[in-house]
């Protein structure tokens, strides 16, 4: 069984169990993420939904956050002195998903 969901502007596909690794969301660590947005359940039928399934819901637990590698950009301009260099570290989360309601 599976759902795939929308959270903060992304989709993924929540399995009982599974580790997601998502945008950093602003949560304790170990507090509880319940996510309404389920655009398709499939158990032993398939549900899905225009654009959510009524009903449905993801429930998920907060495990960790954390940063990616850095990346940097770099603007150039050729024979004009222009040069600009930063980095960015993206923010995550890493939530656990506990339960699908509504399949």
């Amino acid at each position: 069984m599976y759902a795939l969901v929308e959270f903060k502007g992304k989709q993924y596909k929540a399995e009982k169990g599974a580790l997601l690794k998502v945008d950093r969301i602003d949560a304790e660590v170990g507090s509880a993420v319940n996510i309404d947005s389920v655009l398709l359940v499939s158990g032993d039928t398939v549900s899905v939904g225009a654009p959510y399934v009524q009903g449905a819901s993801v429930k998920a637990v907060v495990e960790n956050h954390g940063k990616d590698k850095k990346i940097i950009v770099f603007k150039y301009m050729p024979k004009k002195d222009y040069r600009r260099k930063k980095g960015h570290r993206q923010q995550y989360s890493y939530i656990r998903i506990q339960d699908i309601v509504g399949a």
